[in-house]
């Protein structure tokens, strides 16, 4: 190698320097916007200085603290909230049957909130027969805030406290829904899931039926998806198909609900409280559009 050479080589070393750099004048005094400290973020990544997971993780934290309570809670409609004067053995098989651990319980409507029940609590109560004290006597404190609450915020009080449920209330002090310690993670890391979740098998997420439907996995890419059957729905704001078709409805989808897309009639197969899970899918004769 020439001298020439040699002195236009970059040193061990060098390019961690330069990112550093870069890194360190993102926190200095001067300026600067949370969108130029992500751009840092990913030169890093691109440069193989963290990873990947990592990078996602970053820019969720960063995300978590422009994010309110309203962005991410379970809407009233999807809560599962349990009657207080309900018969325990009744209690029960809406607990088993939901799969949660934590339940609000309400008096005589949804927005009169009496406090939170656990699961084990209530087990405790049923195994007892309810000899020893009502309901009431096994709820803990609700914590009500409201939809305007920032996540981050949030998440340093359910910290503190250790609740890992909210109650989230409107502008007139009506119950808009419920948020919880692993709704706001979430926007960290990423899906997560437990072992009432079922399990999904990414390798086949398009399926035949015999009767000609297809099952369509929610999490299937949409480009995947427009391959498989030839459609040409847009992957510009949504990635899956489920966020293809909940924005397509207004709404979070329920199991039943239908919803027809070009030649496409999307019918909710399977879905918890927070996303969609599992379409059937009919794929109509390209002329049945026109049809009126």
């Amino acid at each position: 190698m020439s001298e020439d050479d040699s002195s236009t080589a970059p040193e061990p070393g060098e390019k961690k320097r330069n990112w550093l750099e870069r890194l360190s004048a993102a926190f200095s005094g001067e300026p600067h916007t949370r969108d130029e400290l992500v751009a840092v973020l990913q030169t890093a990544q691109q440069d193989g200085l963290i990873a990947a997971d990592t990078l996602r993780m970053m820019e969720g934290a960063i995300a978590v603290a422009e994010l309110t309570v309203g962005d991410v809670m379970i809407p009233r409609s999807q809560m599962v909230s349990l009657p207080a004067e309900r018969p325990f053995p009744e209690l029960m098989e809406q607990v088993v049957e939901s799969g949660h651990s934590r339940f609000p319980v309400h008096g005589e409507n949804k927005d009169d909130v009496l406090g939170i029940l656990l699961a084990k609590d209530l087990l405790r109560g049923a195994l007892a027969g309810g000899r020893h004290g009502s309901l009431h006597e096994l709820l803990r404190p609700a914590v009500l805030i409201p939809e305007s609450k920032k996540l981050n915020v949030l998440l340093k009080e359910f910290r503190l406290s250790r609740n890992h449920m909210a109650i989230v209330v409107d502008e007139y002090g009506g119950v808009a829904g419920l948020v919880t310690i692993e709704d706001v993670l979430e926007q960290i890391v990423g899906q997560i899931d437990d072992e009432h979740d079922e399990t999904e098998d990414h390798t086949a997420q398009i399926a035949i039926q015999a009767d000609g439907r297809y099952v369509v996995d929610a999490l299937t890419a949409i480009e995947d998806f427009n391959e498989r059957f030839g459609a040409t729905f847009s992957d510009d704001d949504y990635d899956t198909i489920g966020g293809l078709v909940t924005e397509a409805t207004g709404h979070l989808p329920e199991i039943g609900d239908e919803l027809t897309l070009d030649r496409f009639v999307f019918r909710v197969a399977r879905a918890n409280a927070r996303r969609v899970q599992a379409f059937h899918v009919t794929v109509l004769p390209p002329d049945t559009r026109d049809d009126e």
